[in-house]
Protein backbone atom coordinates (compact mmCIF):
# COMPACT_ATOMS: atom_id res chain seq x y z
CA UNK A 1 0.00 0.00 0.00
CA UNK A 2 1.17 3.43 -0.92
CA UNK A 3 1.85 5.98 1.61
CA UNK A 4 -0.57 8.46 0.68
CA UNK A 5 -3.17 5.66 -0.45
CA UNK A 6 -5.39 6.47 2.86
CA UNK A 7 -5.15 10.36 2.32
CA UNK A 8 -6.54 9.89 -1.30
CA UNK A 9 -9.70 7.87 -0.40
CA UNK A 10 -10.26 10.46 2.86
CA UNK A 11 -13.63 12.14 2.11
CA UNK A 12 -13.71 15.46 1.20
CA UNK A 13 -15.82 18.39 3.17
CA UNK A 14 -18.73 19.99 1.14
CA UNK A 15 -18.07 23.89 1.32
CA UNK A 16 -20.99 25.60 2.03
CA UNK A 17 -20.59 28.62 -0.61
CA UNK A 18 -22.16 28.08 -3.50
CA UNK A 19 -20.65 29.06 -7.11
CA UNK A 20 -23.09 31.33 -8.91
CA UNK A 21 -24.01 30.43 -12.35
CA UNK A 22 -22.19 33.49 -14.59
CA UNK A 23 -24.82 36.52 -15.86
CA UNK A 24 -25.95 35.39 -19.28
CA UNK A 25 -26.53 37.43 -22.92
CA UNK A 26 -28.40 37.93 -25.78
CA UNK A 27 -26.68 38.37 -29.20
CA UNK A 28 -29.44 40.46 -31.20
CA UNK A 29 -29.15 40.90 -34.89
CA UNK A 30 -30.86 44.38 -35.80
CA UNK A 31 -32.65 44.48 -39.55
CA UNK A 32 -31.30 46.79 -41.99
CA UNK A 33 -32.09 47.00 -45.76
CA UNK A 34 -28.83 46.11 -46.99
CA UNK A 35 -27.87 42.75 -45.23
CA UNK A 36 -29.23 40.54 -47.69
CA UNK A 37 -31.56 36.99 -45.93
CA UNK A 38 -29.37 34.67 -47.12
CA UNK A 39 -26.15 36.36 -45.73
CA UNK A 40 -28.12 36.61 -42.41
CA UNK A 41 -28.94 32.99 -42.81
CA UNK A 42 -25.72 32.28 -43.56
CA UNK A 43 -24.27 33.57 -40.53
CA UNK A 44 -26.89 31.90 -37.88
CA UNK A 45 -25.77 28.93 -39.60
CA UNK A 46 -22.21 29.37 -39.23
CA UNK A 47 -21.52 31.63 -36.50
CA UNK A 48 -24.19 30.04 -33.81
CA UNK A 49 -25.14 26.68 -35.19
CA UNK A 50 -27.94 26.63 -36.14
CA UNK A 51 -30.01 24.43 -38.65
CA UNK A 52 -31.54 25.78 -41.89
CA UNK A 53 -34.87 25.86 -40.48
CA UNK A 54 -33.56 27.34 -37.21
CA UNK A 55 -31.73 29.97 -39.14
CA UNK A 56 -34.65 30.76 -41.36
CA UNK A 57 -37.04 31.90 -38.18
CA UNK A 58 -34.67 33.39 -36.96
CA UNK A 59 -33.79 35.65 -39.98
CA UNK A 60 -37.67 36.24 -40.89
CA UNK A 61 -38.00 37.38 -36.57
CA UNK A 62 -35.29 40.05 -37.68
CA UNK A 63 -36.76 41.19 -40.88
CA UNK A 64 -40.39 41.29 -39.82
CA UNK A 65 -40.02 42.88 -36.17
CA UNK A 66 -37.11 44.61 -36.47
CA UNK A 67 -34.23 42.55 -34.54
CA UNK A 68 -33.48 38.76 -33.57
CA UNK A 69 -32.32 36.46 -30.86
CA UNK A 70 -29.53 34.77 -32.06
CA UNK A 71 -28.59 33.18 -29.10
CA UNK A 72 -28.22 32.98 -25.07
CA UNK A 73 -24.79 32.93 -24.35
CA UNK A 74 -22.29 33.91 -21.21
CA UNK A 75 -20.32 37.47 -21.50
CA UNK A 76 -17.02 36.32 -23.07
CA UNK A 77 -18.70 33.93 -25.73
CA UNK A 78 -21.60 36.29 -26.56
CA UNK A 79 -18.96 39.30 -27.29
CA UNK A 80 -17.01 37.16 -29.38
CA UNK A 81 -20.06 36.01 -31.53
CA UNK A 82 -20.95 39.72 -31.80
CA UNK A 83 -17.18 40.65 -33.33
CA UNK A 84 -16.98 37.61 -35.46
CA UNK A 85 -20.69 38.53 -36.98
CA UNK A 86 -19.57 42.07 -37.37
CA UNK A 87 -16.14 40.92 -38.95
CA UNK A 88 -17.98 38.96 -41.38
CA UNK A 89 -20.78 41.34 -42.19
CA UNK A 90 -18.05 43.65 -42.72
CA UNK A 91 -15.78 41.59 -45.08
CA UNK A 92 -18.95 41.30 -47.34
CA UNK A 93 -19.95 45.04 -47.21
CA UNK A 94 -23.40 44.80 -44.80
CA UNK A 95 -23.93 46.77 -42.32
CA UNK A 96 -25.86 44.10 -40.05
CA UNK A 97 -25.34 45.29 -36.44
CA UNK A 98 -25.14 42.26 -33.81
CA UNK A 99 -25.58 43.51 -30.16
CA UNK A 100 -25.54 42.14 -27.04
CA UNK A 101 -28.08 42.71 -24.05
CA UNK A 102 -28.01 41.20 -20.59
CA UNK A 103 -30.69 38.29 -20.95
Amino acid sequence: MLPNAELDEAPVAESGEKTEEPPLFKVLLHNDDYTTMEFVVWVLESVFNMTEEQAIQVMLNVHITGVGVAGIYTFEVAEMKVEKTTALAREQEYPLLATLERA
